[in-house]
Formats: C-alpha cells, sequence, structure tokens
C-alpha cells in the first residue's frame, strides 16, 4: 500500500528536523544502552522518522504509539511524562521518557523519546550489591577484629567544612581562596587543626594542596 503523502507547513518540518539533530546527538551520547526515538505525530500511521541505538527492533515507518496516539487527541496532554515503567518486545526491562514537540498553532507535531535499558543497569547493581556486602559476624557485635582506618576526628572535620560551604551555599571544593582561609581559623578555634593527619584531611575534602591548607593556616 501506498504512503499518502502528509503535508506539513515549512515550521512544522523546521521542528522535525531539527528534533531528528538532537535526537542523533543523545544517541551518540547515550550509546549502548539509550534508545532514542523520534516520532512524527502528523503521520500517526508511519510515525518513527527516526531511530538511534534500536533496542526496540522496530524500524522507521512504524505507527505511533498509545502515548502518541493519546497526543494527537489531545493538545493538552502533559508535554513531558518522564521516568515510566516500560519494556523491550523480549521482555527487558526499560526507564522512558515522553517530550511531546508543539508548533506555533499549540499543535503536537513531533514526539522524543528516550528508552533505557535497564538491564545493563540491574547487573551491575547486583555485582556492586555483592562487591560492597560485609560480614555482619565480624565487627562490634560479632565478636571480630574492630579497626577504623579514618583517624579520629576526621568526619567531625569533613562535617564543620560541609556545614561551612553550605552556609555560603556552596561546596567545599567551589570555595574561593578568601572563604578557604575563613574556614581554617574556624577549624582552629573548634581545636580540629589538633587531629591528626588533620591538613591531609581538609586538603583532601577541599580539593587543593596540603601546602595550601598550611598556607592557610599561618
Amino acid at each position: 500500500m501506498r504512503k499518502q503523502k502528509i503535508t506539513r507547513t515549512a515550521e512544522q518540518q523546521l521542528l522535525l528536523d531539527q528534533l531528528k539533530n538532537v535526537a542523533e546527538g543523545l544517541g551518540q551520547t547515550l550509546a549502548p544502552f539509550c534508545e532514542v526515538v523520534v516520532h512524527d505525530l502528523l503521520d500517526p500511521a508511519h510515525a518513527i522518522a527516526a531511530i538511534y541505538n534500536n533496542l526496540s527492533s522496530r524500524h522507521i515507518g512504524g505507527p505511533a504509539t498509545e502515548l502518541g496516539l493519546a497526543r494527537i487527541a489531545d493538545a493538552a496532554y502533559p508535554a513531558i511524562v518522564a521516568n515510566y515503567a516500560n519494556s523491550f518486545a523480549d521482555g527487558r526491562q526499560a526507564k522512558s521518557t515522553s517530550i511531546g514537540i508543539k508548533d506555533s498553532g499549540g499543535q503536537y507535531i513531533a514526539a522524543l523519546c528516550i528508552n533505557v535499558d535497564l538491564t545493563m543497569f540491574h547487573g551491575l547493581q547486583s555485582v556492586f550489591a555483592q562487591f560492597s556486602r560485609i560480614d555482619a559476624s565480624h565487627g562490634a557485635n560479632g565478636g571480630g577484629p574492630q579497626e577504623s582506618l579514618d583517624p579520629v576526628g576526621a568526619d567531625g572535620i569533613r562535617r564543620r567544612i560541609d556545614e561551612y560551604a553550605a552556609r555560603l551555599s556552596s561546596t567545599p571544593r567551589a570555595l574561593k581562596a578568601g572563604e578557604r582561609r575563613a574556614l581554617i581559623v574556624e577549624l582552629r578555634e573548634a581545636g580540629c587543626l589538633d587531629v591528626r593527619r588533620a591538613m591531609e584531611i581538609i586538603a583532601q575534602h577541599l580539593g587543593i594542596s596540603r601546602a595550601t591548607v598550611y598556607s592557610y593556616a599561618k
């Protein structure tokens, strides 16, 4: 059956062409675990206008999804539907986001859909869970060895640094030189500089050299 020619305004065609460029850029950036699809909502029977990192085994010219049809039917349908549960035809779990695109007349003419294959992430989650597992039979309640590789008071120093940065609506590594000097004064008055390896702890948390911390402390 021959595909019916769809009439578009110059604006609608420009939006569709630009959206394809956006999709291609996202596809290249998020490969290989993310599929990016452009749906042409002016041609719902052949809506898939572009597809990058094809994880769903669909093809250009494929029909619109239920969400696409909902947008075609209702211009008030939400422009962004983010992070909803989905699945590929073979059963793989996915997380999807759909972004509707309107023309200047308020009509939905296209949609950008992002489908993330969660299989890889679920596998990594299992690996990390296994790697970070701690034997509960050892430690304080298990009668095994008790050990800390962090100097006593190190957490207190980091907490004070974080609190100081928060008061300035900043982060420890974004503090300016004058702010870092004032911070060192506060830490000295609180007795934090007497903690073992205090200068090293401060330097690491601020992302600067120990020599710089020593210069501030003079």
